[in-house]
Order: structure tokens, then sequence, then C-alpha cells
């Protein structure tokens, strides 16, 4: 049986009270997606309001594109999938053997604080399966809690993107939370590498990356986390 991997993307789709859009970052998704189609596992998508998640505008300008994101433009089958995802409140971690988190700016605002969303990283940790996020995205891990109560970041390794990242694209004062000090605050042990330099922690079953570039590699360090 080849492994169901879910794939959790953001349904926020605005930057504050900038009126400026956001949503998921596009090759967080791309590259994780094909990373683990192509290690012949199935992936699911699903988001907090079901539907077409939010694509920040940002992530599809020619600068930020690479393969996996010129191969998903051209993939009918993943867009169709894309604009099709599943409801949070629907989805059961039985039916699934890994859970990941593509980033973006989106998560800042609804998944960090959406009760299904919390629901389901819990019922993965529990059941022993690999929780993994990138980029902002590991922000959702925050308020998820071990059987005892305990955060399941606390005293574990962690990364995601930097406050000098979040300095870098002119965001620091428009975001709700800074991702770094958010994990340092839950009681992670966070560390990160140079600002946008692909960089990964795995402690366990819990899996994080600093930033875009680190998608591709979190996605890996998943698919060997389920033997594949």
């Amino acid at each position: 049986m080849s492994a169901r991997i879910l794939m959790v993307l953001t349904s926020h789709d605005r930057l504050g009270d900038t009126g400026e859009p956001t949503g998921f970052w596009l090759e967080e998704l791309a590259a994780p997606y094909y990373a683990c189609l192509d290690a012949g596992a199935e992936v699911v998508l699903a988001s907090p309001k079901g539907g077409q998640p939010p694509l920040d505008p940002k992530s599809d300008a020619e600068e930020s594109q690479t393969e996996a994101t010129r191969r998903f433009q051209r993939d009918e089958q993943a867009k169709q999938q894309l604009a099709n995802t599943h409801r949070l409140a629907e989805v059961n971690a039985d039916d699934f053997d890994a859970i990941f988190y593509p980033g973006g700016h989106g998560p800042l605002w609804d998944l960090v604080d959406d009760a299904d969303s919390i629901r389901l990283i819990e019922a993965f940790w529990t059941q022993q399966k690999p929780v993994a996020a990138v980029c902002h995205a590991p922000i959702v891990l925050i308020h998820a809690r071990d059987a005892d109560g305990r955060p399941i970041i606390q005293g574990r390794q962690v990364t995601g993107f930097t406050n000098g990242e979040e300095a870098a694209v002119g965001l620091t004062e428009v975001v709700p939370q800074l991702v770094e000090d958010a994990l340092i605050a839950g009681g992670g042990r966070y560390s990160k590498a140079d600002d946008f330099v692909p960089y990964t922690r795995r402690d366990g079953q819990l899996i994080t990356g600093q930033n875009p570039p680190s998608s591709e590699p979190v996605a890996k360090l998943l698919l060997e986390a389920l033997g594949k």
C-alpha cells in the first residue's frame, strides 16, 4: 500500500489590514507535492474552508518559479485537485500516514488557531505519524499538545521562517506574530541557517523547514520517516 499524505493549505487571503493579497506559497506546495508523488505516495489536499485555497500572487511571479512550480502549472490533474481541497473539519487522521503544511503568510492568520487543524496535528502526533511544516507553517504547531498536555514542540528541535527573512520581505510590522519568536516562546529548540538558505530539522516524527528552498528537503525527510 502506498503512503497517503495529507497536505494542509491556508484559506486566508489578506495580509492583515494592508489590502494586499496573500495565501499559500506555490513552491512550498509544488516541490513537496511532486517529491511525494514521485516516491509513490498519494497526496490529498485540504484547507479550512475547502475548495480553492488562495495563492500568494508573489509566489506565482516569474522570479519565484522553479522546476516544480512550472510542472504544477502544466499539471491539469494537480490544479483540479487544488481547486477542490477537502474541508479540514471532514478529514480524519486515521485515513493518512503523515501530515504536511506548506507555508505562505496565510497560515499566520487562520491555521495557527484553527481547531480542526490542531485536532488533526494532535491525532497524527498521538498515532506517532510524521508531522511536517515548512517556512511560515511551523507556527501551526504551537498550540498542539501531546497526550500529557505538553506542547509538541516543547524541547524539540524546530526551525521556521526567521525574523531576518520576515524583515527582508518587509512584513515584520504586518504579520500578527513572527514565526521564529513564536516557536521559541512555545518551548521549541529553534535553530536556523542564513536567510533563504535551505535548512531543515528532524526531531523524531517532527520535521520542519526554514524557508521556500527548504520545502523539498522537508518532504524528503518526511518520506524518509515513512520509510520511502
